[in-house]
């Protein structure tokens, strides 16, 4: 068994010890069912997610990933209409694409469910009844806009005009992009019809259930005010929204799919047209998805979810993109608080910024912009990976361009990492005939060089414990790049003709150091990672996160060990590929 194979506390290494470790219940923000996402809506929040879920589970944590498709509401309604299907066929056409496209890209769901499914309409609507029991729900008769051309009532999103406040001619009926402000699509000015253009709209009653979501202000201020843990990014969303004043929300529509309104289990009266808001029944899905996890494998949800069943010792961590943080801060907390039921909430919140297409929109209808099952037709999954987490919009919007891209890939992925492996590993084949070699001692380099990988993998653990994905890409290459500047100073090459066992100690070391930047590589790119693990012979259970001193872990590999030396990891992208892509996808 490998040395860093021991079980890992929260802070550090701890053996011999029976530790009981929390555990980690992620969710990321669901993709909506209308179509497959781009790497924007990747980047957001499924892949963050699954690197961290990926890097706990080698630190020895019980984690369970959650996440589905988000199936109800107007788009899906209409998305139908448009490919001349019924809706449910639709969507478990879609579903399908998108589970595909998860799996294409190594996203290591626990489960990957649906909103549409039984258990999230039986939890939606448990919800609801729990909400008007506590005095949290009315019904109010309100003024909505319903466009004469289209013969329905518009969904918010549904509704664009000019914002009343910073004058955007592009707010939405929900909220402007432009300012942020929550809206009402009654509040804009000149609206229209996003569904045909129409501007022939006007505004007409229509009964609602509404949550109350004003008189749970001080209790959510409490919660976001005490989430210390949430990046800077998250709180400012959730603190703005709080600060303008938590208004109540219509948590009904006028439209036909999605989870119907009961009543004592029979359609409430007035709303028999009326199905659940998408942005309701949506959140409430994490939890359904966790039962449908827990039913299909005969495992329990309660635990958690529910903290009187001992949901008490979860993390919950939670993965979005900035548009999403408002209604994972304040609505659906409300939701589960208002409840009274002690379900669990939020502990981290990881909010991102966009991944915009040459510093412009995705646009499937215009062509531009690269989505997930494009992006496999034309490379692997391990480069886009790499380039948007080195690239995670975390603190600004990032552009994405495919000249960017080829210089990751290029640099990061063929020239560091995949230029180490293959160095060392073709020599040790060469002159140790494919074996690790045992002679030699350490000598001022590898000491230098322990102390250098103490250092980076301090680091490194620290940011994926922190969240902070441009830091901890930079780490683990500056852990492949010391390989490289090893074996230049080193030498082995020229050891070899006068000093044996010198090389040996020198491709010993770098043969380790091959293994520990191929385990670190696991969290990023999954594919490219086990080739060499593969290769070197280290078996699936001994790829655990390395937590032994640098001394240790790069004399870890047993001494004679057969290994292989990997297949090419990396081509490099060439400049007719990029200017073939850029012509493609709509590249400016």
């Amino acid at each position: 068994m490998l040395p860093w194979v021991v079980v890992y506390a929260e802070f550090g290494p701890v053996k011999n010890e029976k530790l009981v470790m929390k555990r980690i219940l992620i969710t990321s923000a669901l993709p909506y069912i209308n179509g497959i996402k781009h790497l924007g809506n990747l980047a957001g929040s499924m892949l963050p997610a699954d690197v961290y879920a990926r890097f706990e589970r080698l630190r020895g944590k019980d984690v369970l990933y959650i996440c589905a498709t988000d199936e109800h509401g107007t788009p899906a309604e209409l998305a139908a209409e448009a490919a001349g299907q019924p809706v449910q066929d639709y969507c478990d056409q879609q579903y399908e694409r998108q589970r595909a496209a998860g799996e294409g890209f190594s996203l290591s769901f626990d489960w990957f469910g649906r909103s549409s499914s039984p258990q999230n309409h039986a939890f939606t609507q448990h919800f609801a009844d729990r909400l008007e029991g506590a005095n949290l729900l009315e019904e109010r008769t309100s003024a909505q806009i319903y466009s004469i051309d289209d013969k329905r009532f518009l969904p918010d999103r549904y509704v664009e005009g000019t914002c009343p406040h910073c004058k955007s001619e592009k707010a939405r009926g929900d909220q402007c992009d432009s300012c942020g402000r929550l809206l009402d699509p009654t509040d804009l000015i000149d609206p229209y019809s996003t569904v045909s253009g129409s501007h022939n709209v006007e505004v007409r009653d229509t009964t609602h259930l509404f949550l109350k979501q004003a008189a749970m202000q001080g209790t959510i201020r409490k919660c976001v005010e005490a989430a210390t843990d949430w990046p800077p990014l998250a709180r400012s969303i959730a603190l703005k929204w709080l600060d303008e004043g938590l208004q109540d929300r219509a948590i009904t529509r006028d439209l036909s799919w999605g989870v119907p309104v009961l009543q004592n289990g029979k359609p409430r009266p007035g709303f028999e047209n009326k199905v659940f808001y998408v942005w309701f029944d949506a959140p409430i899905e994490y939890i359904g998805a966790t039962r449908e996890w827990a039913e299909a494998n005969d495992k329990d949800w309660e635990s958690w979810w529910r903290t009187d069943q001992g949901a008490d010792d979860v993390s919950y961590v939670q993965f979005m993109g900035k548009d999403n943080v408002a209604f994972h801060t304040v609505s659906f907390p409300i939701t589960m608080l208002g409840s009274g039921e002690p379900w669990k909430t939020v502990d981290r919140l990881k909010a991102f910024n966009w991944v915009t297409w040459y510093g412009g929109k995705f646009s499937t209808s215009q062509k531009r912009g690269i989505f997930m099952d494009q992006a496999l037709e034309i490379a692997p999954s391990d480069l886009w990976r790499w380039h948007l987490m080195a690239n995670a919009p975390e603190s600004a919007d990032a552009a994405f361009t495919l000249e960017h891209f080829q210089t990751t890939v290029n640099s990061d992925l063929a020239n560091v990492l995949g230029n180490f492996v293959n160095r060392i590993t073709k020599f040790a084949t060469a002159k140790f005939d494919g074996q690790v070699p045992a002679a030699g001692s350490p000598g001022e380099l590898e000491i230098k060089l322990y102390a250098e990988l103490d250092s980076h993998l301090a680091a490194l653990t620290k940011h994926h414990s922190a969240m902070e994905y441009r830091k901890a890409t930079a780490e683990t290459r500056a852990i492949w790049a010391a390989g490289n500047e090893y074996l230049a100073e080193a030498a082995p090459w020229t050891a070899i003709k006068t000093d044996p066992d010198r090389a040996a100690m020198i491709v010993r070391t770098a043969l380790n150091l091959v293994v520990i930047s191929a385990i670190i590589a696991q969290v990023f790119i999954p594919d490219a990672a086990a080739k060499v693990l593969d290769a070197m012979g280290v078996p699936k259970g001994n790829r655990n996160w390395p937590n032994e001193p640098a001394s240790v872990l790069l004399d870890a590999l047993p001494h004679g060990l057969a290994f292989e030396v990997p297949e090419m990891l990396f081509a490099k992208i060439e400049d007719e590929q990029v200017q073939e892509w850029s012509e493609l996808f709509g590249a400016e």
